[in-house]
């Protein structure tokens, strides 16, 4: 049986409950709350599909087993930070000002329902490739499996390195000088968790094009829509992030010139503002 009109189904399911909530609360984080479950759910059904067949699924099994720490270690990191008390994503709220009523709430259908729905269906589908081609688990899978792993662990360092920051701003009043987090990780990137996030799902990727290449196909496959439009949204949400931070604290224009805004590197020329 194939698998994909099952997590079709289970998608189309999540995004009107998403939606529905989003109507009747009024407010438009419901997408966010399950971000990090839903993914889990389809590759999970993928793996599912292959087990219950008889195939080869230890690439799936491990692709699964990936998302699945991924998907707790956000779950975790979303609800210490009140994600599922009713706290809505501050941007959400600023959009909301900037617009009508009904133009807010077409852009909540088309694009904080809609597309993100359609976005975590594309990021899964690397296990989909994996599904239909179950060639043994080789080498090359070990090491996009240690690379994801690798990701994963930075985005954990980088989140508790955020969470303790804006503790210890809590703990100061709500004031602590320059306002924003620049050492550690943020001392090469200003969003070093938004790049590792990404990273891993490029990762993904190339797990479900190694089956494909050891089928005699191509690294290069349709799935690779999924990363990409992921890349392009986190992009598009650091931009308009930045600009909401950079009007309320005036040292983020200078942290914004000498570090990188995803990419890790080395500072350039000058030093951002100092944590007090």
């Amino acid at each position: 049986m194939d698998p994909l009109p099952l997590v079709l189904i289970v998608a189309g399911v999540a995004a009107a409950f998403c939606w529905i909530t989003s109507l009747i609360t009024n407010e438009t984080s419901w997408i966010d709350r399950i971000w990090s479950i839903v993914p889990v759910i389809y590759v999970w059904i993928f793996a599912a599909a292959a087990l219950v067949t008889g195939v080869d699924a230890a690439r799936l099994v491990v692709m699964a087993v990936l998302v699945t720490a991924w998907g707790v270690r956000l779950t975790f990191n979303f609800a210490r930070k009140g994600g599922y008390t009713g706290m809505e994503d501050y941007r959400w709220a600023v959009l909301r000002g900037r617009m009508k009523r009904w133009q807010f709430q077409v852009f909540n259908l088309l694009f904080i329902v809609g597309f993100q729905s359609a976005l975590l269906v594309l990021i899964s589908l690397p296990a989909f490739i994996a599904w239909q081609h179950p060639v043994p688990f080789n080498g090359w899978d070990a090491a996009f499996a240690v690379v994801f792993a690798g990701f994963l662990v930075g985005e954990t360092i980088a989140d508790q390195q955020q969470w303790a920051f804006h503790q210890a701003k809590k703990a100061a009043g709500g004031a602590l000088e320059p306002g924003f987090l620049t050492t550690g990780l943020f001392a090469y990137s200003r969003h070093p968790n938004f790049f590792f996030e990404q990273a891993q799902w490029w990762a993904f990727y190339a797990l479900g094009a190694v089956a494909l290449v050891a089928d005699g196909g191509s690294w290069l496959n349709w799935t690779i829509a999924g990363p990409a439009l992921l890349t392009v949204l986190f992009i598009g949400s650091t931009v308009f992030t930045e600009s909401i931070s950079a009007g309320k604290y005036p040292a983020y224009r200078e942290y914004q010139r000498t570090t990188s805004m995803l990419l890790p590197f080395p500072r350039r020329q000058g030093r951002a503002p100092e944590t007090a």
